[in-house]
């Protein structure tokens, strides 16, 4: 049978190329202002799509009805009380703003109490390296810290004026979920069709995408949400003002690995065995060793298994760039970008080694065990 020309590349070939470029980059543009909203949708529908295919097949293959109980259980567990916990958030950050300014805390006093409880030898140890510029430094954190909160503080008014574009933003992203969450199967396999690329590698990309973001996911945010609420309880507890200010902020340094937690319990503990409250810094040490910081230890494994593995150097850079570049959704973004460029430099290192494997070792098992069968069928 003669095979086909296989037909040139003409001129109109390019055109619809860079028409194709230069349209995609400008719906990219149209769809900027709402990138949390869609990448937040297509997280959730990541999220909860096993969960929606279950719960259509036990409805009788009724997707509309299993993709609206499933937005109803997101809305009701996650986005409800992540609204109620900003809320909160900004009210306990504008209440302790409010002392600060009244002069009933006073960061710099602090920080003058703990240095007037450090023991002489300590003191003598600071001074031989040159730290005594204790001065420098209660003007320096008494100042970030009293800026921060006043930054926490006044978004309550930027929240009222922005009421309007969250519940737009808030209205795509549960509207694109709905939709994803019904039909993402079927729109999967329209990009995946549409994609340039040799369908072996395409399919390791797919793969990789999605395990990353539910790793991410699982492995960031629950650990996240998990650190973030036993600390403030524990802050709580302890007497500690302003517990919940103190939780969200474990919760939200604990997407930093190693460190993490540490940052927010270990100078509040110093704290307190300086200033006299002994026992609770005592107990505030242990439960950041033994509790805080082992949940991470504990659950991370157990809810990322061996499913994505990056370096800790790599996600704290990707972490951090992710938060400076794309803002709160960077924690995702940043990750998920670094997790795809080691893919696809491990898939050309696979490709690689594919092609200098000699013929005989390249044989599939069903080709072998045909071989094998064969040569058992006609002997000698």
């Amino acid at each position: 049978m003669p095979q086909l020309k296989k037909p040139a590349f003409e001129v109109e070939d390019g055109g619809y190329v860079a028409l194709l470029v230069l349209v995609t980059f400008a719906f990219a543009y149209l769809v900027a202002p709402f990138f949390g909203a869609v990448l937040w949708g297509v997280v959730a529908a990541l999220m909860f799509e096993p969960m929606t295919r279950k719960l259509a097949g036990t409805l009788g293959g009724r997707k509309n009805l299993a993709a609206a109980l499933v937005l109803i259980l997101l809305l009701a567990l996650v986005i409800l009380p992540t609204i109620v916990l900003g809320i909160s958030l900004v009210n306990e950050a504008s209440a302790v703003y409010a002392k600060i300014k009244a002069g009933d805390i006073s960061i710099p006093a602090m920080l003058k109490q703990i240095e007037g409880s450090l023991p002489d030898s300590i003191l003598q140890f600071i001074r031989q390296y040159g730290l005594t510029d204790f001065n420098t430094l209660r003007r320096m954190f008494g100042s970030s810290v009293t800026t921060g909160l006043q930054t926490v503080a006044s978004q309550a008014l930027v929240l009222g004026q922005g009421a309007l574009s969250f519940l737009a933003a808030l209205g795509v992203m549960l509207y694109l979920t709905f939709f994803l969450l019904r039909d993402g199967q079927r729109y999967t396999e329209l990009v995946r069709g549409a994609m340039p690329l040799r369908p072996k590698m395409r399919d390791s990309l797919f793969a990789h995408f999605t395990v990353v973001v539910r790793a991410t996911m699982k492995g960031t945010v629950v650990v996240a949400v998990m650190q973030g609420l036993v600390g403030g309880i524990i802050f709580s507890l302890l007497g500690i003002e302003g517990a919940l200010l103190w939780g969200v902020l474990m919760g939200f340094l604990s997407l930093l690995p190693a460190v993490g937690t540490g940052l927010v319990w270990v100078p509040v503990a110093i704290y307190l065995l300086a200033t006299g409250a002994v026992w609770q810094g005592v107990v505030l040490i242990l439960a950041g060793m033994f509790i805080i910081g082992m949940i991470d230890n504990v659950l991370r494994p157990i809810l990322v298994g061996r499913d994505t593995r990056l370096p800790d150097f790599v996600v704290l850079i990707a972490t951090l760039s992710g938060l400076q570049l794309f803002g709160l959704n960077g924690f995702i973004v940043g990750p998920v970008i670094a997790a795809l460029f080691i893919a696809m430099w491990n898939i050309v290192r696979e490709q690689r080694e594919e092609a200098r494997r000699p013929l005989d070792t390249a044989l599939s098992e069903e080709e072998a065990d045909a071989a094998r069968s064969e040569a058992e069928a006609h002997p000698g």
